[in-house]
């Protein structure tokens, strides 16, 4: 069983939590987190805002600054002005230096993983997923010269051509998630500098020592400065962003109060937005899926980086004669282990916050009438853990039904047909994704044709695209009409520009005859 989960890495990003405040005199001789603007790693003046720890133990790591204004519009200025060099650069050469970030990823992909465990908990398998998952759109981005292609027509009219042509948008902001600190950066990063666009990246506070070791990577690779930067800080900082009147697109994966507030902000001054938000994704069991496949895919896109994922599935929906399996699902989810070490399942939640707030979910789910078929027990008396929960009884009012839960948490809930799991699925306001066991293609066909989600999974329970495809999340759960990565993320970071040419022949015969072209 332990290996259900190690083998299901392949998931989607969240959350960009507000900032937490720690004791002075606990944190004051930590080290603080760089921010690197310029080609150089500089100390921000600005306050702490935040002091990172490690969710298995609560040992403090480091501390967080907030950016201040000033040093927000330093970093802006510096790289609006690497945009000019930039941007005129040959895409061969551009492309030079993705290829050395690869490698300088690939290299140092273990010191990130452990950075990323030591941080967020992961488990190290979930932690190099974690940064294999960023790598595979980085080798996406090495394919653009053939992806940034125009269009030409020849006289469209009398002595009339045309051609069309796509351009870098200027200096552009990514907001990252703690969920995924290596590959939502790695989404945002390579995506926008191939085509000719400086970016600035606001790691989460929570877990800023990826985002720092990638720095480390481009510094080595010699990016010309100004092209990469990163700043640290909580919302003020992220503010201060949007307001740059330099700033031509933000990426933001996250929490939805925060896309909403985000893209709401972004559109206001016309600056170009895609916000990957919320999800409460539904895995659908029919009676003739195969049991142990169904079950076993269930337990790892559930438990799996302890539900800390937007694709995590965080509902079974069990339909018929299938609603008999949840007895079986809870014996099979008692193998799981917790930990942070080689062979462990599922680590800690990022915060004392998050557990707490998970906790009361859980709670509020019993006393709402739900029943509580198993609750993990944790051996550990420090840290952010919580066992891996599974609820039955689940009604669509219950708060643990409502709310994006982010943790180890199933909701089980149980319809008589599939047109009632469809019903349910198409009334909640997100669209993440959602998938459906079943060994009938009329059932697979029927669902995946009425349901109104954008990322589909069919026996397979976390349907996150490849790089080509783009990640097509829907509804409330993406504000923005051009999705992360894929032909769509070039678009994103590319406007079109349309060039109209007339040569008149006779008055060009007139001209040549008087002007000395040729010795």
């Amino acid at each position: 069983m332990r290996e259900i989960v190690g083998k299901l890495w392949k998931y989607c990003p969240k959350r960009w939590l507000v900032q937490t405040s720690t004791k002075k005199e606990d944190t004051a001789t930590l080290p603080t987190v760089s921010n690197f603007v310029g080609g150089k790693f500089v100390t921000s003046h600005g306050p702490i805002i935040h002091t990172v720890t490690n969710p298995a133990t609560g040992e403090s790591l480091q501390n967080v600054p907030g950016t201040t204004q000033q040093e927000v519009d330093k970093a802006m200025e510096i790289a609006q002005e690497a945009f000019e060099n930039w941007s005129n650069m040959p895409i061969g050469r551009r492309l030079n230096y993705i290829f050395q970030l690869r490698e300088g990823i690939k290299k140092r992909s273990k010191e990130i993983a452990q950075v990323i465990t030591r941080e967020l908990g992961k488990t190290p398998a979930d932690a190099q997923g974690d940064v294999a998952r960023g790598l595979e759109i980085v080798e996406y981005s090495c394919g653009a010269a053939g992806k940034l292609e125009g269009m030409f027509q020849k006289n469209v009219a009398t002595n009339v051509d045309m051609m069309q042509m796509r351009e870098p948008l200027g200096v552009c902001l990514g907001v990252c998630p703690f969920n995924f600190p290596a590959m939502i950066p790695l989404w945002m990063l390579p995506m926008s500098t191939i085509v000719g666009n400086t970016i600035i990246l606001k790691p989460s506070e929570l877990v800023p020592g990826a985002v720092e070791l990638i720095a480390q990577v481009v510094d080595e690779a010699q990016f010309p400065p100004g092209v990469f930067n990163v700043v640290q800080g909580g919302k003020e900082t992220v503010d201060c962003l949007l307001e740059h009147p330099f700033l031509k697109a933000v990426s933001f994966v996250g929490s939805t109060p925060v896309g909403r507030h985000i893209y709401r902000k972004a559109s206001e001054r016309g600056i170009r937005a895609q916000c990957n938000m919320g999800a409460k994704n539904h895995a659908v069991i029919m009676p003739d899926a195969a049991k142990d496949t169904a079950l076993n895919a269930l337990i790892g896109a559930a438990f799996g980086a302890s539900g800390q994922r937007c694709m995590a599935i965080s509902v079974g929906v069990f339909v018929g004669e299938a609603g008999n399996w949840i007895p079986e699902l809870v014996k099979r989810t008692q193998s799981l282990v917790l930990g942070t070490s080689e062979g462990c399942d599922l680590g800690p939640l990022v915060t004392e916050k998050a557990k707490q707030r998970v906790e009361k979910c859980i709670q509020s789910a019993e006393s709402q009438g739900a029943t509580i078929e198993y609750r993990a027990s944790v051996p550990y008396s420090k840290g952010n853990w919580v066992g891996p929960t599974i609820i039955s009884h689940v009604k669509p009012h219950m708060d643990v039904y409502q709310q994006e839960i982010f943790g180890p948490v199933l909701s089980c809930i149980h319809v008589e047909t599939l047109d009632d799991a469809i019903q349910l699925i198409n009334r909640n306001p997100y669209g993440n994704g959602t998938s459906i066991f079943t060994q009938s293609g009329v059932v697979a066909r029927m669902f995946q044709s009425n349901i109104q989600v954008g990322q589909i999974g069919i026996n397979l329970p976390i349907p996150v695209p490849a790089p080509p495809f783009g990640f097509t999340g829907s509804k409330d759960s993406m504000w923005g009409d051009l999705p992360f990565y894929g032909s769509t993320g070039f678009e994103f970071y590319t406007r079109p520009k349309t060039v109209i040419t007339r040569w008149d022949e006779k008055v060009q015969s007139a001209i040549h005859t008087s002007m000395p072209l040729h010795r």
